[in-house]
Protein backbone atom coordinates (compact mmCIF):
# COMPACT_ATOMS: atom_id res chain seq x y z
CA UNK A 1 0.00 0.00 0.00
CA UNK A 2 1.36 3.54 -1.22
CA UNK A 3 2.51 6.21 1.51
CA UNK A 4 -0.10 9.01 1.79
CA UNK A 5 1.14 12.43 0.86
CA UNK A 6 0.47 13.13 5.12
CA UNK A 7 2.94 10.10 5.86
CA UNK A 8 5.42 11.13 3.41
CA UNK A 9 5.86 15.15 5.25
CA UNK A 10 3.55 16.91 2.87
CA UNK A 11 2.19 19.94 4.93
CA UNK A 12 -1.74 19.66 5.48
CA UNK A 13 -2.32 23.25 3.51
CA UNK A 14 -0.74 21.85 0.38
CA UNK A 15 -2.49 18.40 0.77
CA UNK A 16 -5.85 19.67 1.32
CA UNK A 17 -5.01 21.90 -1.94
CA UNK A 18 -4.54 18.81 -3.69
CA UNK A 19 -7.57 17.28 -2.33
CA UNK A 20 -10.29 19.65 -3.53
CA UNK A 21 -8.42 18.76 -7.23
CA UNK A 22 -8.88 15.09 -6.74
CA UNK A 23 -5.57 14.18 -6.05
CA UNK A 24 -5.63 12.31 -3.15
CA UNK A 25 -2.85 9.54 -3.82
CA UNK A 26 1.10 9.87 -4.48
CA UNK A 27 2.48 8.47 -8.01
CA UNK A 28 5.03 6.20 -7.67
CA UNK A 29 7.44 9.34 -8.25
CA UNK A 30 6.20 11.26 -5.63
CA UNK A 31 6.27 8.58 -3.12
CA UNK A 32 10.23 7.66 -4.14
CA UNK A 33 10.88 11.69 -3.94
CA UNK A 34 8.92 14.05 -1.66
CA UNK A 35 10.49 12.67 2.12
CA UNK A 36 13.79 13.01 0.69
CA UNK A 37 13.24 16.32 -0.97
CA UNK A 38 11.09 17.94 1.70
CA UNK A 39 14.40 17.07 3.88
CA UNK A 40 16.47 18.89 1.88
CA UNK A 41 18.59 16.10 -0.48
CA UNK A 42 19.52 16.90 -3.44
CA UNK A 43 17.40 14.40 -6.01
CA UNK A 44 18.37 12.70 -9.01
CA UNK A 45 14.98 11.00 -10.69
CA UNK A 46 14.69 9.27 -13.64
CA UNK A 47 11.05 9.63 -14.72
CA UNK A 48 8.59 9.03 -17.56
CA UNK A 49 7.09 12.08 -18.84
CA UNK A 50 3.39 12.07 -17.17
CA UNK A 51 4.43 10.13 -14.48
CA UNK A 52 3.89 13.19 -12.07
CA UNK A 53 7.04 14.56 -11.33
CA UNK A 54 5.68 18.27 -11.36
CA UNK A 55 4.13 17.57 -7.75
CA UNK A 56 7.31 15.68 -7.04
CA UNK A 57 9.45 18.53 -7.39
CA UNK A 58 6.65 21.50 -6.90
CA UNK A 59 5.61 20.01 -3.07
CA UNK A 60 8.88 20.75 -1.23
CA UNK A 61 9.36 23.64 -3.13
CA UNK A 62 6.12 25.11 -2.25
CA UNK A 63 6.72 23.56 1.47
CA UNK A 64 10.37 24.90 2.07
CA UNK A 65 10.82 28.02 -0.13
CA UNK A 66 11.37 31.45 1.55
CA UNK A 67 10.01 34.84 0.97
CA UNK A 68 11.82 36.74 -1.67
CA UNK A 69 12.89 40.57 -2.51
CA UNK A 70 11.49 42.48 -5.80
CA UNK A 71 14.15 40.93 -8.40
CA UNK A 72 15.84 38.47 -6.57
CA UNK A 73 13.71 34.78 -6.39
CA UNK A 74 14.27 32.09 -3.66
CA UNK A 75 13.49 28.92 -6.14
CA UNK A 76 14.26 28.57 -9.63
CA UNK A 77 13.01 25.62 -12.15
CA UNK A 78 14.75 25.43 -15.64
CA UNK A 79 12.45 24.26 -18.15
CA UNK A 80 13.11 23.87 -22.03
CA UNK A 81 9.99 24.57 -23.79
CA UNK A 82 7.46 27.78 -23.19
CA UNK A 83 4.66 25.62 -23.06
CA UNK A 84 6.52 23.60 -20.58
CA UNK A 85 7.59 26.42 -18.06
CA UNK A 86 4.11 27.47 -18.67
CA UNK A 87 2.12 24.25 -17.48
CA UNK A 88 4.90 23.71 -14.40
CA UNK A 89 3.71 27.41 -13.08
CA UNK A 90 0.06 26.36 -13.43
CA UNK A 91 0.65 22.94 -11.60
CA UNK A 92 2.51 24.74 -8.78
CA UNK A 93 0.10 27.47 -8.74
CA UNK A 94 -2.40 25.72 -7.99
CA UNK A 95 -1.22 24.71 -3.92
CA UNK A 96 1.03 27.80 -3.98
CA UNK A 97 -1.17 29.26 -1.22
CA UNK A 98 0.22 32.80 -0.42
CA UNK A 99 3.89 31.58 -2.11
CA UNK A 100 4.43 33.73 -5.28
CA UNK A 101 5.13 31.92 -8.66
CA UNK A 102 6.10 33.54 -12.00
CA UNK A 103 7.30 32.36 -15.41
CA UNK A 104 9.54 33.65 -17.78
CA UNK A 105 9.76 32.73 -21.31
CA UNK A 106 10.33 34.01 -25.29
CA UNK A 107 7.81 34.81 -27.95
CA UNK A 108 6.18 37.16 -25.94
CA UNK A 109 6.85 40.73 -24.36
CA UNK A 110 8.71 41.57 -21.36
CA UNK A 111 6.74 44.13 -19.66
CA UNK A 112 4.57 41.84 -17.41
CA UNK A 113 7.20 39.54 -16.54
CA UNK A 114 9.11 43.04 -15.70
CA UNK A 115 6.53 43.50 -13.25
CA UNK A 116 6.10 40.52 -11.67
CA UNK A 117 9.91 40.53 -11.18
CA UNK A 118 9.82 43.86 -9.32
CA UNK A 119 6.84 42.98 -7.58
CA UNK A 120 9.05 39.80 -6.16
CA UNK A 121 8.92 36.16 -7.00
CA UNK A 122 9.85 33.34 -4.71
CA UNK A 123 9.54 30.39 -7.17
CA UNK A 124 10.82 31.70 -10.56
CA UNK A 125 9.64 29.07 -13.62
CA UNK A 126 12.07 30.24 -16.97
CA UNK A 127 13.45 29.00 -20.31
CA UNK A 128 17.05 29.28 -19.91
CA UNK A 129 17.31 32.42 -22.99
CA UNK A 130 14.79 35.00 -21.56
CA UNK A 131 16.11 34.05 -18.43
CA UNK A 132 19.57 34.86 -19.15
CA UNK A 133 18.06 38.39 -21.21
CA UNK A 134 16.71 39.54 -18.19
CA UNK A 135 19.80 38.57 -15.81
CA UNK A 136 21.33 40.85 -18.45
CA UNK A 137 18.94 43.85 -18.23
CA UNK A 138 19.36 43.75 -14.57
CA UNK A 139 16.13 42.86 -14.29
CA UNK A 140 16.55 39.89 -11.77
CA UNK A 141 19.67 38.19 -9.85
CA UNK A 142 19.89 34.50 -9.06
CA UNK A 143 22.26 34.80 -6.22
CA UNK A 144 19.68 34.46 -3.43
CA UNK A 145 18.23 30.84 -5.12
CA UNK A 146 18.75 27.89 -2.55
CA UNK A 147 16.92 25.56 -4.34
CA UNK A 148 16.82 24.51 -8.23
CA UNK A 149 14.80 22.23 -9.99
CA UNK A 150 16.33 21.25 -13.89
CA UNK A 151 13.23 19.29 -15.59
CA UNK A 152 13.43 17.46 -18.62
CA UNK A 153 17.48 17.70 -18.49
CA UNK A 154 17.95 15.03 -21.06
CA UNK A 155 15.58 17.59 -23.47
CA UNK A 156 17.81 20.42 -22.57
CA UNK A 157 20.84 18.66 -23.84
CA UNK A 158 18.52 17.93 -26.91
CA UNK A 159 18.34 21.31 -27.86
CA UNK A 160 21.82 22.78 -27.08
CA UNK A 161 20.86 24.08 -23.75
CA UNK A 162 23.23 22.87 -21.48
CA UNK A 163 25.84 25.50 -21.26
CA UNK A 164 23.09 27.76 -20.65
CA UNK A 165 22.04 25.93 -18.14
CA UNK A 166 25.53 25.30 -16.20
CA UNK A 167 26.17 29.70 -16.57
CA UNK A 168 23.20 30.30 -15.03
CA UNK A 169 24.01 27.21 -12.15
CA UNK A 170 26.72 29.49 -11.37
CA UNK A 171 25.04 32.52 -10.54
CA UNK A 172 23.29 30.76 -7.57
CA UNK A 173 23.62 31.06 -3.67
CA UNK A 174 26.67 28.32 -2.98
CA UNK A 175 25.20 25.10 -2.51
CA UNK A 176 21.82 24.90 -3.19
CA UNK A 177 19.36 22.31 -2.90
CA UNK A 178 19.26 20.43 -6.36
CA UNK A 179 16.68 18.39 -7.50
CA UNK A 180 17.32 16.78 -11.38
CA UNK A 181 15.02 15.35 -13.20
CA UNK A 182 15.42 13.64 -16.89
CA UNK A 183 13.75 10.59 -18.96
CA UNK A 184 17.55 9.75 -19.19
CA UNK A 185 20.47 10.30 -16.67
CA UNK A 186 23.74 9.30 -19.05
CA UNK A 187 25.75 12.01 -21.19
CA UNK A 188 25.51 15.86 -20.29
CA UNK A 189 22.79 14.71 -17.96
CA UNK A 190 24.98 12.76 -16.13
CA UNK A 191 27.83 15.74 -16.19
CA UNK A 192 25.23 18.30 -14.18
CA UNK A 193 24.44 15.64 -11.77
CA UNK A 194 28.59 15.36 -11.20
CA UNK A 195 29.44 18.89 -11.20
CA UNK A 196 25.89 20.46 -9.43
CA UNK A 197 25.05 17.78 -7.16
CA UNK A 198 26.32 16.59 -3.61
CA UNK A 199 25.62 12.68 -3.18
CA UNK A 200 22.44 13.08 -4.65
CA UNK A 201 19.48 10.35 -3.85
CA UNK A 202 18.89 8.71 -7.31
CA UNK A 203 15.15 8.07 -7.64
CA UNK A 204 14.39 5.66 -10.91
CA UNK A 205 10.64 5.13 -12.33
CA UNK A 206 9.39 2.89 -15.03
CA UNK A 207 11.80 1.14 -17.85
CA UNK A 208 14.46 2.49 -19.53
CA UNK A 209 12.36 3.55 -22.72
CA UNK A 210 9.52 4.97 -20.42
CA UNK A 211 7.65 7.36 -23.31
CA UNK A 212 6.08 4.11 -24.66
CA UNK A 213 6.01 0.82 -22.92
CA UNK A 214 2.09 1.40 -22.44
CA UNK A 215 1.31 2.54 -25.73
CA UNK A 216 0.18 0.16 -28.26
CA UNK A 217 2.24 0.33 -31.49
CA UNK A 218 0.75 0.25 -35.29
CA UNK A 219 3.05 0.81 -39.06
CA UNK A 220 1.14 1.16 -41.26
CA UNK A 221 2.14 0.87 -45.30
CA UNK A 222 0.33 4.18 -46.84
CA UNK A 223 1.51 6.29 -50.05
CA UNK A 224 2.10 9.64 -49.77
CA UNK A 225 -1.21 10.57 -51.45
CA UNK A 226 -3.29 8.57 -48.82
CA UNK A 227 -2.08 9.85 -45.97
CA UNK A 228 -4.51 13.11 -45.04
CA UNK A 229 -7.34 10.86 -45.89
CA UNK A 230 -5.83 7.79 -43.48
CA UNK A 231 -5.13 10.19 -40.72
CA UNK A 232 -8.85 11.60 -40.76
CA UNK A 233 -10.02 8.72 -40.25
CA UNK A 234 -7.50 8.15 -37.21
CA UNK A 235 -8.61 10.88 -35.72
CA UNK A 236 -12.31 10.59 -36.45
CA UNK A 237 -11.89 6.90 -34.95
CA UNK A 238 -9.86 7.91 -31.83
CA UNK A 239 -11.56 10.52 -30.89
CA UNK A 240 -8.50 13.18 -29.57
CA UNK A 241 -4.85 12.74 -31.45
CA UNK A 242 -2.16 14.69 -31.98
CA UNK A 243 -0.36 14.65 -35.39
CA UNK A 244 3.16 15.46 -35.69
CA UNK A 245 4.94 16.79 -39.13
CA UNK A 246 8.29 17.83 -39.76
CA UNK A 247 7.81 21.25 -40.99
CA UNK A 248 5.37 24.52 -40.11
CA UNK A 249 4.27 24.61 -43.42
CA UNK A 250 4.16 20.90 -43.34
CA UNK A 251 1.69 21.22 -40.22
CA UNK A 252 -0.52 24.54 -41.54
CA UNK A 253 -0.83 22.65 -44.59
CA UNK A 254 -2.68 19.24 -42.88
CA UNK A 255 -4.72 21.51 -40.38
CA UNK A 256 -6.37 23.28 -43.56
CA UNK A 257 -6.63 19.84 -45.10
CA UNK A 258 -8.30 18.36 -42.12
CA UNK A 259 -10.25 21.29 -41.46
CA UNK A 260 -12.18 20.92 -45.19
CA UNK A 261 -12.89 17.23 -44.15
CA UNK A 262 -14.77 18.77 -41.37
CA UNK A 263 -12.26 17.65 -38.85
CA UNK A 264 -11.30 20.80 -36.01
CA UNK A 265 -8.04 20.98 -36.18
CA UNK A 266 -5.44 23.55 -34.43
CA UNK A 267 -2.09 24.08 -35.75
CA UNK A 268 1.15 25.02 -33.18
CA UNK A 269 4.78 25.57 -34.35
CA UNK A 270 7.61 27.36 -33.88
CA UNK A 271 6.30 29.74 -35.92
CA UNK A 272 3.12 30.53 -34.24
CA UNK A 273 3.12 33.05 -31.30
CA UNK A 274 2.81 32.33 -27.68
CA UNK A 275 -0.62 33.42 -27.36
CA UNK A 276 -1.56 31.23 -30.61
CA UNK A 277 0.13 28.25 -29.22
CA UNK A 278 -1.39 28.46 -25.82
CA UNK A 279 -4.98 28.76 -27.21
CA UNK A 280 -4.29 25.79 -29.55
CA UNK A 281 -3.08 23.88 -26.59
CA UNK A 282 -6.38 25.35 -24.45
CA UNK A 283 -8.55 24.63 -27.16
CA UNK A 284 -7.24 20.91 -27.51
CA UNK A 285 -7.12 20.52 -24.11
CA UNK A 286 -10.91 21.44 -23.30
CA UNK A 287 -12.08 19.03 -26.49
CA UNK A 288 -12.82 21.90 -29.06
CA UNK A 289 -10.67 20.52 -31.13
CA UNK A 290 -10.06 16.66 -32.32
CA UNK A 291 -6.51 16.89 -33.10
CA UNK A 292 -3.50 19.27 -32.59
CA UNK A 293 -1.16 19.27 -35.61
CA UNK A 294 2.02 19.56 -34.60
CA UNK A 295 5.56 19.55 -35.18
CA UNK A 296 8.36 18.63 -32.74
CA UNK A 297 8.28 21.67 -30.25
CA UNK A 298 5.07 20.32 -29.18
CA UNK A 299 7.02 16.19 -28.86
CA UNK A 300 8.07 16.45 -24.97
CA UNK A 301 6.99 18.08 -21.80
CA UNK A 302 3.34 18.46 -22.52
CA UNK A 303 1.10 16.93 -20.69
CA UNK A 304 -2.50 17.43 -21.86
CA UNK A 305 -4.99 14.56 -20.43
CA UNK A 306 -6.59 12.23 -22.39
CA UNK A 307 -4.92 12.03 -25.79
CA UNK A 308 -6.36 8.83 -27.40
CA UNK A 309 -3.63 8.56 -30.58
CA UNK A 310 -0.01 9.88 -31.61
CA UNK A 311 0.10 9.95 -35.38
CA UNK A 312 3.70 10.52 -36.96
CA UNK A 313 2.03 11.82 -40.47
CA UNK A 314 5.64 12.14 -41.00
CA UNK A 315 8.76 10.09 -40.48
CA UNK A 316 10.73 10.52 -36.85
CA UNK A 317 13.96 11.90 -37.28
CA UNK A 318 15.69 9.37 -35.51
CA UNK A 319 14.61 6.81 -32.35
CA UNK A 320 14.78 9.52 -29.46
CA UNK A 321 11.95 11.89 -31.81
CA UNK A 322 10.11 8.50 -31.83
CA UNK A 323 10.01 8.22 -28.00
CA UNK A 324 9.64 12.05 -27.46
CA UNK A 325 6.63 12.48 -29.92
CA UNK A 326 5.06 8.90 -28.84
CA UNK A 327 5.08 10.29 -25.22
CA UNK A 328 1.95 12.77 -25.35
CA UNK A 329 -0.24 9.78 -25.38
CA UNK A 330 -0.46 6.43 -22.76
CA UNK A 331 0.53 8.82 -19.64
CA UNK A 332 0.29 8.41 -16.08
CA UNK A 333 -1.24 4.49 -16.59
CA UNK A 334 -3.59 5.14 -19.08
CA UNK A 335 -3.49 3.34 -22.75
CA UNK A 336 -3.23 5.25 -26.07
CA UNK A 337 -2.64 4.03 -29.78
CA UNK A 338 0.82 5.37 -31.67
CA UNK A 339 0.37 5.09 -35.75
CA UNK A 340 3.12 5.43 -38.09
CA UNK A 341 2.21 6.15 -41.40
CA UNK A 342 5.50 4.48 -43.49
CA UNK A 343 5.64 5.08 -47.24
CA UNK A 344 7.31 2.03 -48.63
CA UNK A 345 10.46 4.02 -49.21
CA UNK A 346 11.17 4.64 -45.88
CA UNK A 347 11.00 0.67 -44.54
CA UNK A 348 14.39 0.34 -44.43
CA UNK A 349 15.03 3.32 -41.56
CA UNK A 350 12.22 2.42 -40.07
CA UNK A 351 13.61 -1.03 -39.15
CA UNK A 352 16.06 0.25 -38.08
CA UNK A 353 14.40 2.61 -35.55
CA UNK A 354 12.57 -0.30 -34.27
CA UNK A 355 15.68 -2.05 -33.55
CA UNK A 356 17.08 0.95 -31.13
CA UNK A 357 13.63 1.04 -29.46
CA UNK A 358 13.60 -3.09 -29.30
CA UNK A 359 10.04 -2.47 -30.94
CA UNK A 360 9.17 -5.36 -33.04
CA UNK A 361 5.75 -4.65 -34.92
CA UNK A 362 5.52 -5.60 -38.16
CA UNK A 363 4.70 -3.13 -41.42
CA UNK A 364 1.06 -3.78 -42.30
CA UNK A 365 -2.14 -2.94 -44.49
CA UNK A 366 -4.23 0.09 -42.72
CA UNK A 367 -6.46 -1.67 -39.84
CA UNK A 368 -8.49 0.91 -38.56
CA UNK A 369 -9.76 -1.62 -35.15
CA UNK A 370 -6.23 -0.54 -33.73
CA UNK A 371 -7.79 2.47 -32.88
CA UNK A 372 -11.69 2.06 -33.10
CA UNK A 373 -11.28 -0.46 -30.02
CA UNK A 374 -9.70 3.25 -27.87
CA UNK A 375 -13.46 4.30 -28.03
CA UNK A 376 -17.00 3.01 -27.23
CA UNK A 377 -16.07 2.11 -23.49
CA UNK A 378 -14.06 -0.86 -24.70
CA UNK A 379 -11.38 -0.80 -21.80
CA UNK A 380 -8.12 0.63 -22.84
CA UNK A 381 -4.70 -1.06 -22.04
CA UNK A 382 -3.02 -1.18 -18.60
CA UNK A 383 0.46 0.26 -18.51
CA UNK A 384 2.62 -2.47 -16.53
CA UNK A 385 2.94 -1.53 -12.93
CA UNK A 386 5.32 1.10 -12.35
CA UNK A 387 8.32 0.69 -10.66
CA UNK A 388 10.37 2.74 -8.29
CA UNK A 389 13.65 1.81 -7.74
CA UNK A 390 16.43 3.37 -5.57
CA UNK A 391 19.62 2.33 -6.12
CA UNK A 392 21.55 -0.13 -3.28
CA UNK A 393 25.23 -0.76 -3.15
CA UNK A 394 26.04 -3.51 -0.88
CA UNK A 395 28.80 -3.58 1.88
CA UNK A 396 31.73 -5.82 2.43
CA UNK A 397 29.54 -8.74 4.04
CA UNK A 398 26.79 -8.24 1.02
CA UNK A 399 24.22 -7.17 3.46
CA UNK A 400 22.05 -4.24 1.98
CA UNK A 401 24.35 -1.01 3.66
CA UNK A 402 22.58 2.24 3.88
CA UNK A 403 24.67 5.51 2.72
CA UNK A 404 21.46 7.42 2.34
CA UNK A 405 19.49 9.86 4.54
CA UNK A 406 17.43 8.29 7.89
CA UNK A 407 14.96 6.06 7.85
CA UNK A 408 11.69 7.86 6.62
CA UNK A 409 10.33 6.91 9.75
CA UNK A 410 12.71 8.73 11.72
CA UNK A 411 13.45 12.80 11.90
CA UNK A 412 15.19 13.98 8.83
CA UNK A 413 19.06 14.70 8.85
CA UNK A 414 19.48 18.26 7.80
CA UNK A 415 21.06 18.52 4.75
CA UNK A 416 25.22 18.93 5.55
CA UNK A 417 26.51 22.26 4.60
CA UNK A 418 29.27 23.26 3.12
CA UNK A 419 31.48 23.74 5.63
CA UNK A 420 30.46 20.34 7.01
CA UNK A 421 31.13 18.11 4.15
CA UNK A 422 34.25 15.94 4.40
CA UNK A 423 37.53 17.72 3.19
CA UNK A 424 35.15 20.93 2.00
CA UNK A 425 36.70 23.01 4.29
CA UNK A 426 38.92 26.10 1.79
CA UNK A 427 37.44 24.47 -0.78
CA UNK A 428 34.72 26.33 -3.21
CA UNK A 429 32.38 24.77 -5.27
CA UNK A 430 32.81 24.02 -8.99
CA UNK A 431 31.35 27.21 -10.49
CA UNK A 432 33.68 29.47 -12.59
CA UNK A 433 36.47 26.95 -12.60
CA UNK A 434 37.22 23.38 -12.90
CA UNK A 435 37.70 22.64 -9.30
CA UNK A 436 35.01 20.09 -8.30
CA UNK A 437 33.57 19.72 -4.64
CA UNK A 438 35.57 17.02 -3.13
CA UNK A 439 34.06 13.66 -2.43
CA UNK A 440 34.03 11.27 0.92
CA UNK A 441 36.90 9.20 0.22
CA UNK A 442 35.12 5.79 0.90
CA UNK A 443 32.79 7.13 -1.90
CA UNK A 444 33.10 5.60 -5.23
CA UNK A 445 29.98 7.09 -6.75
CA UNK A 446 28.58 10.44 -6.05
CA UNK A 447 24.97 8.51 -6.26
CA UNK A 448 23.50 7.58 -2.95
CA UNK A 449 22.72 3.89 -2.30
CA UNK A 450 19.14 3.62 -0.76
CA UNK A 451 17.57 0.18 0.57
CA UNK A 452 14.66 -0.07 -1.02
CA UNK A 453 11.31 2.56 -1.28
Amino acid sequence: MSPTFAQLGVPESIGRALAQRGINEPFEIQSAVLADALAGYDICGRAPTGSGKTLAFGIPLVANVDRAVPHEPRALVLAPTRELADQIKTEVQSFAGSIRVAVVYGGVGYDAQRRALRRGVDILVACPGRLEDLIDQREVSLSAVDRVVIDEADRMADMGFIPAVRRLLDQTAPEPQTMLFSATLDGDVASLTRDYQYRPVRCEVGEETPDVVAADHVFWNVANNERTEVTADVVSASGSAIVFCRTRHGCDRLARRLDRMGLQTAAIHGGRSQNQRTRALEAFAAGRVQALIATDVAARGIHVEGVDAVIHYDAPADHKTYLHRSGRTARAGKGGVVVSLVQPDQVKELRQMQRELDIQQPVTDVDLSAVRRLDGGVDRAVAPAVRAEKKRQPAADSRPRRTGPKPRGSAPKPRPRKSQRPGAKNQSRRRRNNNRRPRPANTRKQTLAKTGT
